[in-house]
């Protein structure tokens, strides 16, 4: 049986369907509403081989702020959900990742304690319809709803899209593999004996 899951959550705000395999080949559905974030999910799916579908509805009359949060606290629960009981995993995952201009640091640690660093700004407010400020809520609550240290560091980078792209791929790369098994890891990769 696969690691996946399923979660769906309903506010006044938004109402948001995540579907995850972490077993996957890749493949996304995404439709968040907001073009940019779309593609950025896109790239964290095909990158880290996740197969991911995200259907997501709020309040875009207003902005993108509910919508961004809420798909990232939807999607941290659907990775906690799917690693199970974390028997047999790497734990640990971290990539540096290039993407032109654009140099990307993520480093994770699936210990079931929330913790979140984030290093990086930048030059526009917008990045299609996505407010650039909003890649750091996202982030921040995957970080906490999953249950997982997570930080975050642009290294160096001048166009915006690249070093957004280069984040979520960075994390999608070492979220791949921490959450991949080892044979040699035949229970929870820790001296208490639980993740």
């Amino acid at each position: 049986m696969g690691r996946k899951a399923e979660i769906a959550r309903k506010t006044k705000e938004t109402d948001i369907r995540v579907i995850l395999d972490l077993d996957g080949t890749g493949k996304s559905s995404i439709d968040t509403g907001i073009g940019f974030l779309d593609h950025m999910l896109e790239g964290f799916a095909r990158h880290g081989f996740f197969d991911l579908q995200v259907k997501a509805e709020g309040d875009l009359q207003v902005d993108g702020h509910h919508t961004a949060e809420d798909t990232g606290i939807v999607l941290g629960q659907a990775i906690r959900e799917a690693l199970g009981d974390k028997v047999g995993i790497r734990r640990y995952g971290s990539c540096i990742l290039p993407m032109d201009d654009a140099l990307s640091l993520c480093a994770v640690d699936l210990c079931g304690r929330p913790y979140f660093n984030y290093q990086g700004s930048y030059t526009a407010e917008r990045i299609g319809g996505l407010d650039t400020e909003l890649i750091r809520e996202f982030f921040y609550a995957v970080s906490y709803t999953a249950g997982m240290n997570l930080h975050i560091k642009m290294l160096s980078g001048e166009n915006n899209h690249h070093m957004a792209e280069a984040m979520f791929k960075s994390f999608a790369k070492a979220l791949d593999e921490a959450a991949g098994k080892d044979p040699r890891i035949t229970e929870v990769l820790s001296t208490k004996g639980s993740l």
